[in-house]
């Protein structure tokens, strides 16, 4: 978020996202939203992707996170998102018609060791993305592999998601995308 870039900026009644700093600087002020924001940038490609989260304020009671293969003209995407609170989610959503939102490592929201609570913490979350395989990361821990092929392609982004209380303002900063040819091979 140092140079200029094609993320989607604004504010609407829910939410406010700008790039401020270098940081993706993201408020969410309503109560039980789901909000995001793509980077503008078209597809994707397999690979590996990197974001760093830091809450600064609002309810540990939430949801950020990155998503991807995410179609704006669908509303469609997979993600891996976390809580102020200690618990990861990680699945697919889909908003056209009837919303879906369906969990693809476990019954939903786990609790995890891997996140780091609170306010102003630091924490890494990545995907390795490889046609319908996919690894997720918390802080450099495994926390769930998943086989898919619902969305086969799509824009990276990021997500917030609020619950009782608004108020949750999250800052995102680097936001790397790595192409699968250029990281070490993994087994499935």
């Amino acid at each position: 978020f140092d140079a200029p870039s094609n993320w989607r900026t604004g504010s609407n009644g829910d939410a406010t996202g700008e790039v401020v700093n270098g940081v993706y600087d993201f408020t969410v002020t309503s109560n039980d939203v789901i909000v995001w924001s793509t980077s503008g940038e078209g597809d994707a490609p397999d690979g590996m992707y990197v974001i760093e989260a830091r809450q600064v304020s609002g309810p540990l009671d939430n949801g950020y996170g990155m998503i991807f293969r995410a179609n704006d003209e669908t509303d469609d995407f997979y993600l891996l998102q976390i809580s102020g609170d200690g618990f990861i989610w990680i699945g697919r959503y889909h908003a056209g018609g009837e919303e879906q939102i369906v969990p693809l490592v476990g019954d939903g929201w786990f609790e995890s060791t891997a996140v780091k609570q609170g306010l102003d913490e630091l924490n890494i979350l990545r995907v390795r993305v490889e046609d319908a395989n996919m690894i997720f990361y918390v802080n450099d821990q495994e926390v769930g592999r998943v086989t898919d092929d619902t969305f086969s392609s799509g824009e990276v982004g990021l997500l917030m998601q609020t619950f009782s209380e608004g108020g949750v303002r999250v800052q995102f900063d680097n936001f790397i995308v790595t192409p699968i040819d250029a990281i070490a091979p993994e087994r499935y």
